[in-house]
């Protein structure tokens, strides 16, 4: 059954264009989306351990300020023992303050069907998480901090931190740049704050998962509905992350984060 998920999230998204046609353009619009990408880069981390990834989605916007929305992925059992698939349940509220200043607040749930601890020999834990969100905008300008009300993609004491990752916050900067009719710059940049460590130092020292994430992209715009993107991220701390375990076998490690590149192709609906 989860293998499914992700292709009916695409066919939602193929339909979402001739739903908005339909709609009352004053009231709400409905606008689909999908992916091809050479890695899938969550917080400046790779979800796919450095592998391409299929994506789609499908957004409603009303305008009395509410949206919400659906989003799949496709991610790598080695980060999501038993699993294949993200997918990502959000809805948020927001109104302009005026014509350069906004804001939006909303909740986000992500769901990873078929991933759990038990799968690799552990304690049964879902990697299941939603977390709150409060942004504000100012013209190009997105502030976001997002604060989890669970614990963090399964981070618990079982997996030998100190406490449970309930509360772990992440703010991120983002703002766009348009260059030319077809060309934007984007900046980001993030900072997560676990507020638990291991007990344990891992192989590197590293007790403490916080770290910051920067990212730089460049989009091109080929049509209407179709554009090319390639980004270009960092993550620090690389003393906990360059020697992350897959959960299939821990003799394979990666470096989950450090600099990274990617190549997306995205369209529109």
């Amino acid at each position: 059954m989860k293998k499914k998920i992700l292709p009916a999230a695409l066919a939602f998204a193929g339909l979402a264009g001739g739903a908005s046609a339909e709609a009352d353009e004053a009231a709400y619009t409905v606008n689909g989306n999908v992916a091809l990408t050479s890695d899938y880069v969550f917080r400046g981390l790779t979800q796919t351990w450095g592998r391409p990834a299929i994506q789609g989605g499908a957004d409603l916007t009303m305008k009395n300020g509410f949206a919400a929305g659906l989003w799949g992925s496709s991610v790598s059992d080695g980060s999501y023992p038993g699993g294949s698939t993200e997918l990502d349940l959000y809805a948020s509220y927001g109104r302009p303050i005026d014509e350069d200043w906004s804001w939006r607040a909303g909740l986000y749930g992500y769901l990873y069907p078929g991933a759990n601890l038990d799968e690799a020999g552990l304690r049964s834990r879902s990697f299941n998480t939603v977390e709150a969100n409060l942004a504000v905008s100012w013209k190009q300008w997105t502030l976001k901090w997002n604060r989890a009300l669970t614990d963090y993609f399964g981070v618990d004491r079982e997996q030998g931190y100190r406490g449970d990752s309930k509360g772990t916050t992440y703010w991120q900067l983002e703002g766009a740049y348009p260059l030319s009719p077809r060309w934007t710059l984007t900046v980001r940049a993030g900072y997560t704050d676990y507020g638990t460590e291991l007990i344990a130092p891992n192989a590197d020292g590293a007790r403490d998962p916080s770290y910051a994430d920067f990212g730089l992209g460049l989009k091109y715009q080929i049509d209407a509905r179709w554009s090319l993107i390639g980004v270009a991220t960092h993550a620090t701390n690389a003393r906990f992350y360059r020697h992350t375990a897959s959960f299939d076998d821990a003799n394979d490690t990666r470096d989950v984060g450090g600099t990274r590149g990617f190549v997306q192709l995205q369209g529109t609906f």
